[in-house]
């Protein structure tokens, strides 16, 4: 089983950056995989972090002084003088910003404080309004808040809480990446941007991401994980914080992809919410009668935060659908809900009123419609 998952893996992996070429057959290296790994390309390598600021070339560790200048005090310039960067309340820290014709191949973080209270959003070329903005946990599928191992073909998180986003960001003059601190305290952010500077062919759309929350959903009503979106693109994932606020199971809602004039009825339903995230059966293991937690190049249930028998009263849910060999195509519009529901004890649904977050990544060539207003900071807190 374990040498079945790993093949599964290594093939995720090779699948996830297929081979850029330019006009004349040769390759551009503007993704990479163990298929093309051992062509050589024009493109060229850079890394932003604390250490390089604007990722050029032979910039790196030149601080003199900086966040470890205490600790590099006996060994001077080129001793890891700045590996971190502190951002206080209120403030918002430009990661990087770089110029030019490439593509975000890798991002490495490991933020302190509150996830939630940390926003992270991403610009391409010249656009005033970011295409991703979602509090950092969210982004990388820990919405509630706590650490736990997830292993996939998009996003890693390792221990102790090293966050990995492997989504291929295409650009074609210039990106620029935040980070806002919402919360009162200062908060500590260790980070690095892969990229590399390379043609980015016509047909190559722009990466998007999109939080929502509701807390509590309304009776009756459908959670909308994605609207007014507005363009050709396609959908390439889904994660959700799912905390349930009464007894019993709360998955029988369905998913339902509505596009390109889709009005009252979708093209796309699914049947249930476990069946979305590629489980079945109340993702239940059937020898402990538990929720059986799992992670796979796909699809997971990443997170089950059991109540402690205190204060920690309610179950919550992390769970991700990655549609990366099955992306959900549009040439206009897309709206993107999924029902609550659960069971009355007569055998009928009930429609539940949970505490549901929410990202949905996309690609889309630009220009893309105005993101909703993010949540006041009390309606982002998980509590």
């Amino acid at each position: 089983m374990k040498q079945a998952s790993t093949i599964a893996l290594i093939g995720a992996l090779c699948w996830l950056a297929q081979p850029a070429h330019a006009q004349d057959g040769s390759f551009t290296g503007l993704t990479s995989s163990l298929e093309n790994l051992y062509r050589v390309a024009s493109a060229k390598t850079f890394s932003i972090s604390p250490e390089n600021l604007t990722g050029e070339k032979g910039k790196g560790a030149m601080a003199s002084q900086g966040s470890a200048s205490r600790a590099a005090s006996e060994l001077g310039q080129g001793w890891k003088i700045n590996p971190f960067i502190v951002i206080a309340p209120g403030q918002t820290f430009t990661l990087g910003e770089v110029t030019g014709s490439g593509a975000v191949q890798h991002i490495w973080m490991t933020p302190t404080g509150n996830w939630r209270y940390s926003i992270l959003r991403m610009y391409w070329d010249d656009e005033a309004a970011p295409s991703v903005e979602v509090p950092v946990g969210d982004f990388f599928a820990m919405g509630w808040g706590k650490y736990a191992p997830l292993t996939s073909q998009a996003i890693c998180v390792n221990p102790g809480s090293a966050f990995n986003s492997y989504w291929p960001m295409p650009f074609r003059k210039k990106a620029k990446f935040t980070l806002e601190n919402i919360d009162e305290k200062p908060m500590t952010i260790y980070y690095q941007i892969d990229y590399t500077q390379a043609p980015v062919p016509a047909d190559a759309a722009y990466f998007h991401a999109q939080f929502r929350r509701t807390n509590p959903l309304p009776y009756k009503e459908v959670y909308t994980i994605l609207d007014n979106v507005k363009g050709r693109g396609h959908y390439v994932g889904t994660y959700m914080a799912w905390g349930v606020n009464n007894n019993g199971w709360w998955g029988e809602g369905e998913i339902k992809f509505y596009m390109d004039g889709d009005k009252a009825f979708p093209t796309i339903s699914g049947t249930g919410t476990e069946d979305y995230f590629c489980g079945s059966y109340n993702f239940e293991n059937q020898e402990t009668h538990q929720y059986q937690p799992f992670t796979t190049p796909y699809t997971g249930l990443a997170q089950v935060i059991k109540p402690d028998g205190l204060y920690q009263s309610q179950q919550r849910f992390g769970l991700y659908r990655w549609h990366i060999t099955d992306p959900v195509r549009f040439e206009n519009d897309l709206r993107v809900t999924i029902q609550a529901l659960g069971w009355k004890e007569n055998g009928r649904y009930l429609p539940l009123k949970d505490d549901i977050a929410s990202v949905g990544y996309w690609y889309q060539m630009e220009p893309h419609n105005p993101f909703p207003k993010l949540p006041a900071k009390d309606d982002l807190a998980v509590r």
